[in-house]
C-alpha cells in the first residue's frame, strides 16, 4: 500500500515523482540560511568561479527533466503490465535486491560514460564541459548538463538500471527518487553534521567536490552511489577535509598530480 494508490498509476508516479523530489530537495538547500560554517567553498569563490547564472542553470535542468520524463513515460508504456497484476509486488527482500542491482548498474553505466566524456576531447569540449561550468557545485545545479549528456548519462542509465534489475514501476518510484536525492546531495556544497549520506557513502559531497575542482577533473568519476570503479581502475583521488580559517571546510587533494 502506497499513498498514491487509487489516485495515480505507478507509471505516472515513476515518471514525475523524481522531478518533484528534485525541486523540493534542491529548493530546501537553496532556502537554507547561509550556513557558511559548513560550506566547502566560500560565497566569493562561487560567484567568481561559476560562469553560468542561476536562471540558465534552472532552464538547463528543466530541459533535461523534460527529456527524462518523456523517456520514462515511453519506457513505462512499453513495459507496463495489465492493470490486474500491476499492483502485485514481489517480497520486500526481492525489491531490496533489485534496488541494489539497479544501483550497481547505474554506477557502472555512469562511471564509464562519465569517464569517456572526459577522455574524448570533442565530447568534453562540446558536451560535458557544460556541467563543469559550475566549478563550485550547488544543489539546484546537480542536473545542469548538456541535453545530450543528460540523455546518455542519466536518462539511459536510469532506463537500463530499471530494465536489467527487473523492478516494478512502483519499486522504481523509490529507487529513482532516492537516486535524485543522492545526486542533489552530492552537489549541495555543504558538509552538514549528521548528514546520513556522508555517514553511509564514501562517494559524497566532498568526494564529488574533488572532481569539480580544476586539478581533480580526471579523478573521482564515480556517481551517484559508490566509489568502487574509481578504486578498481585507478581514478580514485584521496582527499582530506580541512577547516578553513575564515570558516567552513575545504576538500583538499592529498596525492600529487603529475
Amino acid at each position: 500500500m502506497v499513498f498514491w494508490e487509487g489516485y495515480i498509476s505507478d507509471e505516472l508516479m515513476g515518471t514525475f515523482a523524481p522531478v518533484v523530489v528534485y525541486w523540493l530537495y534542491a529548493g530546501l538547500y537553496q532556502l537554507l540560511p547561509s550556513l557558511d560554517q559548513y560550506r566547502l567553498h566560500t560565497r566569493k569563490e562561487q560567484e567568481q568561479k561559476n560562469v553560468v547564472p542561476l536562471p540558465s542553470v534552472i532552464k538547463g535542468v528543466l530541459l533535461q527533466q523534460l527529456v527524462q520524463a518523456t523517456v520514462a513515460g515511453l519506457m513505462f508504456l512499453v513495459t507496463a503490465k495489465p492493470s490486474s497484476s500491476s499492483l502485485a509486488q514481489p517480497p520486500l527482500l526481492v525489491q531490496l535486491i533489485q534496488i541494489a542491482v539497479a544501483m550497481f548498474i547505474m554506477d557502472t553505466w555512469q562511471y564509464f560514460i562519465h569517464r569517456y566524456m572526459h577522455q574524448n576531447k570533442f565530447l568534453y569540449q562540446h558536451v560535458h564541459s557544460q556541467h563543469h561550468r559550475l566549478i563550485v557545485p550547488y544543489a539546484i545545479g546537480a542536473l545542469y548538463n548538456h541535453p545530450l549528456e543528460g540523455l546518455l548519462l542519466d536518462t539511459f542509465g536510469g532506463a537500463i538500471s530499471f530494465l536489467i534489475s527487473g523492478m516494478t514501476a512502483r519499486t522504481s518510484v523509490f529507487f529513482f527518487c532516492f537516486a535524485v536525492i543522492k545526486t542533489v546531495d552530492d552537489h549541495c556544497g555543504l558538509w552538514l553534521p549528521g548528514n546520513i549520506f556522508h555517514i553511509l557513502f564514501q562517494n559524497n559531497t566532498a568526494y564529488h567536490d574533488i572532481h569539480h575542482q580544476l586539478q581533480g577533473t580526471k579523478y573521482n568519476y564515480s556517481q551517484p552511489f559508490f566509489s568502487v570503479w574509481d578504486r578498481l581502475l585507478g581514478t580514485y583521488m584521496p582527499f582530506s577535509l580541512m577547516h578553513r580559517q575564515e570558516g567552513g571546510f575545504e576538500a583538499r587533494i592529498l596525492k600529487k598530480i603529475t
